[in-house]
């Protein structure tokens, strides 16, 4: 699923020092994830589950750790937001150019060098790399990561932004306009692997970054979402969402996108 628009591509800086270690990770059991990526991978993996039930193979939902992590989760944003043709010329070399900026720009938005961004943190939802997996051989190549000798797949990502605005997209309206002290955050860069999507990550992703919001202390949290994503109107009105405006028609145009949703949450409503 990709919930929410995925960010603008900046121009590179410096990566940061080494990121510290996060929070503690929450993990669930995730029953038995089959493989949607095409109707003859889903015939020939039969009843195989993509992910056991065992606790070794829950999802742990998480603030990044290391560099490689972010760099995942990057790879997966570009495989979900961007769709290629089998015979696309340069595709590959298309998808690792828009990976690297990408990267660049959220090592900026994180260490604190982007104007207007007061806090940023990737959120991901990870694996780890086993037998179950090997129905979704190319999720695998391409968003693996290793850590503490542990080769792990990210799964699912979003971005927590605590910021007045995101570029180019709707403004929220909450708690108001108070550059010294502000305590309005969007998620951005909303997905979950395309092989994953209906088992409950997504809303796992949510979930964290609500809690984490909280202890920024954020009252106002929004989402952006396409007009014609059902899916993802679905999973934010299941996390307590409420509509607040919407993109007009000629910006969407003039942005070559479909039209755009603003979704508030009253955090000081949320019993976390």
């Amino acid at each position: 699923m990709a919930s929410a628009s995925a960010s603008r591509l900046l121009l590179p800086a410096p990566p940061p020092a080494a990121p510290p270690r996060c929070h503690p990770s929450i993990r669930f059991s995730v029953p038995r994830l089959r493989c949607r990526a095409s109707a003859a991978a889903a015939s020939a993996a039969g009843s195989a589950a993509l992910l056991e039930r065992s606790g070794a193979a829950a999802v742990a939902i998480r603030e990044f750790v290391t560099h490689d992590e972010l760099r995942a989760a990057v790879r997966l944003r570009v495989r979900t937001f961007y769709e290629y043709t089998i015979d696309s010329v340069g595709a590959e070399d298309h998808r690792k150019a828009l990976a690297e900026r990408e990267f660049e720009a959220l090592q900026d938005r994180i260490s604190g060098k982007m104007i207007n961004f007061q806090r940023v943190s990737c959120i991901n939802g990870t694996v780890p790399l086993s037998p179950s997996l090997m129905s979704a051989e190319e999720l695998c190549s391409t968003c693996k990561f290793v850590e503490d000798g542990e080769e792990r797949v990210v799964v699912g990502s979003l971005d927590l932004n605590q910021c007045l605005w995101l570029p180019d997209e709707l403004t929220g309206k909450r708690p108001g306009v108070n550059e010294d002290n502000q305590t309005r955050a969007y998620l951005s860069n909303v997905c979950v692997a395309k092989e994953l999507q209906k088992k409950g990550l997504g809303y796992a992703l949510v979930d964290k970054s609500k809690k984490l919001a909280h202890e920024w202390g954020i009252t106002d949290l929004y989402v952006h979402v396409a007009i014609n994503n059902v899916a993802g109107q679905k999973l934010y009105e299941k996390s307590g969402f409420v509509y607040e405006s919407e993109e007009p028609a000629w910006k969407a145009r003039f942005l070559g996108r479909p039209r755009r949703l603003l979704l508030w949450l009253d955090m000081k409503k949320e019993s976390l």
